[in-house]
């Protein structure tokens, strides 16, 4: 359990379409094996520490004749943002996907003063 010295809370969110690989037959589409689809979310403002940032999908769309493999993770979380990170292996065809996204972690105050 992370447990928040702070009174302020700052929570922030986000969606964000990952690709969109069957209209250019991008490799999440087109490829076979291990395939990754990274992406740098930037914060509007950045917490004071390190925030709890839980990502889902919103959307997908797979290919009915393969198995729909995935997972979906945030890596390398900072004050300022993290990495939403898609992954798919074997023959999967993903077509496109949307992920959503919340951080929840303590949040700058002006009338503490770090002297």
């Amino acid at each position: 359990m992370r447990v928040y010295s702070t009174n302020r809370l700052g929570v922030q969110q986000g969606s964000s379409v990952l690709f969109s690989d069957f209209a250019d037959g991008g490799v999440m589409w087109t490829g076979k094996g291990p395939r990754q689809s990274r992406h740098r979310i930037t914060f509007s403002e950045p917490f004071a520490g390190l925030p709890m940032v839980h990502v889902s999908l919103s959307m997908w769309d797979f290919d009915q004749k393969t198995s729909a493999r995935a997972d979906i993770s945030a890596e390398d979380v900072s004050e300022t943002g993290f990495d939403l990170v898609f992954k798919t292996w074997a023959d999967t065809r993903v077509a496109r996907v949307r992920a959503d996204w919340m951080a929840i972690g303590p949040a700058s105050d002006e009338d503490v003063w770090d002297v």
